[in-house]
């Protein structure tokens, strides 16, 4: 009895994806629990894993369309993937006439059409495209199949590319938005008009944070197995100025001000498909060690597209480095339902005043986006010289100042 391949939870408030790709084509043999599909929501990609071992029947949703938890993507046949259910060895096909042809060919020795059906669905996909006739073809893979290096290799070579000249065609190219993309654009307007957002800036004076880092990094990383980087300072820097400034961190329902006593701090990742913000849970009772590892583990994970809606939800602060990019200084937008954002920029050597001599000192701009409505000036300027205070003299992390 066939096995329904359905979209599964996708986690709170979200109700429906878009069928990224399809891994596997129909005909093709599934492995229980091996990556079928792949479902793009308003927060990450993710893969769907086959329910059944089995043979891959039919898809019921193409790549592009808008699915709702619970629905049916696809069937997943009882037994092992035949070749004849494939798409390229159906009746009528030319790799069908193919095979058919080369049975008696194969009494005589040949073994072609054998070496045909022990190849996968992909190399014979690529001979009915190709036009060859799979009996002309010498396989060279292991157990007499043909392997996609022999059809391109029995194709001949490519044939040469016009030299570059003008681009001829459509001056403008028309794309649809990803989902993910979407939800960040809904989500950043979203906040420009429901949020009364201010921005204040300040600077700081990187000399003893990067003073601090050369002196243990080596142990650090000998130590912990990861590097010691600026953003471990600036967290915990920020619950420090958190919590002397709660309404910071607080959030409104409604008609009523939520104030947040744990410290879940966003850290916001660019990816190839968009700015995420994966969570540091209870950042405060983590060690700088152990946030480097959760913030290095969200990048690898970001990159490989691994996040899931778990690592995504929630947050009471976000921090912003546009500094990795070279951005000198920026005014970044708030993370709804959150009251407030820092964005960290790029270190530069500049003269600044120290006493009354001027020196060389690495600085950068901090800036912090606030809700007006239940930040005032005065918090927002205060948690920036906090902050300000932490990271420029690191030891008041540490004993508390």
């Amino acid at each position: 009895m066939p096995t329904d391949i359905k979209v599964p939870s996708l986690g709170e408030s979200i109700t429906e994806a878009t069928v990224s790709k399809w891994l596997k084509h129909p005909g093709e043999p599934v492995a229980a629990d091996e990556p079928i599909a792949e479902l793009e929501t308003d927060k990450v990609t993710l893969e769907i894993p086959a329910p059944a071992a089995g043979t891959l029947a039919e898809i019921l949703a193409e790549e592009g369309a808008n699915v709702p938890v619970g629905a049916v993507l696809g069937r997943i046949a009882d037994g092992a993937a035949n070749s004849l259910t494939h798409p390229a060895l159906r009746a009528g096909s030319p790799l069908s006439r193919i095979a058919g042809e080369g049975a008696e060919r194969s009494e005589a020795g040949e073994g072609k059409p054998v070496a045909l059906e022990r190849s996968g669905p992909a190399v014979r996909k690529l001979i009915e495209e190709s036009g060859l006739d799979s009996a002309t073809i010498a396989p060279a893979g292991p157990g007499g199949r043909i392997t996609k290096a022999d059809v391109i290799a029995a194709r001949g070579p490519a044939p040469a590319q016009p030299p570059p000249g003008p681009v001829s065609g459509e001056r403008e190219v028309r794309a649809r938005m990803s989902r993910l993309r979407r939800r960040i654009a809904e989500r950043l307007k979203a906040a420009q008009n429901t949020a009364a957002m201010l921005t204040t800036f300040n600077e700081i004076d990187m000399s003893q944070a990067i003073a601090l880092r050369e002196r243990h990094r080596d142990s650090f990383e000998k130590k912990h197995g990861v590097r010691l980087g600026f953003m471990s300072i600036f967290v915990k820097a920020a619950i420090v100025a958190l919590k002397e400034l709660p309404a910071v961190s607080a959030e409104i329902d409604g008609d009523d001000i939520v104030y947040k006593n744990h410290y879940d701090i966003g850290v916001a990742v660019g990816t190839e498909q968009g700015l995420v913000v994966p969570v540091v849970r209870d950042a405060d009772r983590l060690s700088f060690a152990e946030i480097e590892k959760t913030i290095a583990e969200y990048g690898r994970k970001a990159r490989d597209g691994k996040l899931t809606i778990e690592d995504l939800s929630g947050g009471t602060f976000t921090i912003s480095n546009g500094g990795i990019y070279g951005s000198l200084m920026s005014t970044p937008i708030l993370n709804p339902p959150q009251s407030g954002i820092l964005g960290m920029h790029k270190i530069e050597r500049r003269p600044v005043a120290v006493g009354d001599k001027v020196e060389i000192r690495p600085m950068m701009y901090v800036a912090l986006s606030y809700d007006h409505r239940i930040v005032d000036g005065r918090e927002a300027v205060t948690f920036l010289v906090r902050l300000k205070e932490c990271v420029e003299d690191p030891s008041r992390i540490l004993f508390d100042l």
